[in-house]
């Protein structure tokens, strides 16, 4: 058993704003010492964005930016030149400021059901649409996620890597809500058991090592989601109803970590840290958990990603993240 925790107390969901990959390094390790993350930026433009910095990494698949969003093509053209050129330069710049550190670190993707719902085949059609192309899809970005959790490992070798696979749309593909190109109308449903051994393939390719899967949208699957092997979910804390008391509660009691996202994700005044988990304690109370678990289970987050915020309240954000936590720890009750 690695000597490091899984997981820290507090970290990012992932993008921030700006276009300095060194900047954001600098913001994103600094701001948590026990667990920093590879930032994204997409303010930079196509491939710097969550579905086209996904689509460099997959594997003999390519995608171009159209007009319509991302396209799968028959071979790597500019624009995956680009997004994989600049998840380089996120790479090194998170190598300078990681230099000799030891302990959980971050990295992000889009899961395969975001994925499949975001890009176009070439009828410009979702490649929701079509079975074979959505397994296809899966089985590369399984293998693309191999080789770019390998090299995050090379480049900072104390790393205790934990993949994050970004799933916004995965509640609107199991009810049958993505819109088709036209947008009169919606893709069918997929079934949950054809959903969970998906994601249960993309997240087994990680195995010495853990996986968050992260929603900010409502109504979070957390009980599939921990079937398909997710040892972490991460969502937006303000979407929580009483209707999801008994899914957390099961997830708790069967070990599975909560990336609680309870900083908003644009510039809002706070509150004091203790007020930012005050939601987090009450929960815990309703569901009857012992308050000394809370430290062990729960990691704050923002609500989202920061790239819509100022840069000087994402980082504002951040350094709340940790105070919020610290207060958790500090007074559980």
């Amino acid at each position: 058993m690695n000597a490091h925790p899984t997981f820290g107390p507090a970290t990012g969901v992932g993008s921030l704003p700006g276009g300095d990959a060194r900047e954001a390094a600098k913001t994103a390790t600094g701001s948590f010492e026990d667990f920093p993350f590879l930032p994204e930026l997409p303010a930079r433009g196509p491939g710097a964005d969550m579905i086209g910095r996904t689509a460099g990494l997959l594997v003999e698949l390519y995608a171009r930016v159209e007009p319509s969003g991302w396209r799968i093509g028959d071979r790597p053209g500019r624009d995956t030149r680009r997004a994989r050129s600049w998840l380089g330069e996120d790479l090194d710049a998170l190598e300078e400021f990681t230099q000799e550190y030891e302990g959980p670190l971050k990295v992000q993707a889009v899961g395969p059901w975001t994925l499949a719902a975001a890009l176009e085949l070439r009828n410009g059609e979702s490649a929701l649409s079509d079975t074979g192309a959505c397994r296809d899809l899966a089985a590369s970005l399984a293998e693309g996620l191999r080789l770019h959790l390998a090299e995050v490992r090379r480049r900072i070798p104390g790393a205790h890597v934990v993949l994050q696979l970004d799933e916004p749309s995965l509640t609107a593909v199991l009810r049958g809500q993505v819109k088709t190109a036209s947008g009169y109308r919606t893709h069918r449903a997929v079934d949950r058991q054809v959903v969970e051994s998906t994601l249960r393939d993309v997240v087994g390719v990680h195995a010495d090592g853990p996986v968050a899967v992260h929603s900010c949208a409502p109504d979070v699957p957390f009980a599939l989601l921990r079937r398909a092997g997710a040892d972490a979910v991460s969502f937006d804390f303000s979407l929580l109803t009483e209707r999801d008391d008994e899914a957390i509660g099961e997830a708790v009691e069967g070990g599975t970590r909560l990336f609680a996202g309870v900083v908003p994700g644009t510039d809002t005044p706070l509150s004091d840290p203790a007020g930012s988990v005050m939601g987090v304690r009450t929960l815990w109370r309703r569901l009857g958990l012992r308050p000394e678990l809370l430290a062990e289970t729960v990691t704050v987050t923002p609500s989202c990603g920061l790239a819509g915020a100022s840069p000087a309240y994402a980082r504002q954000a951040l350094a709340h993240c940790v105070q919020a936590a610290r207060s958790l720890a500090d007074n559980p009750e």
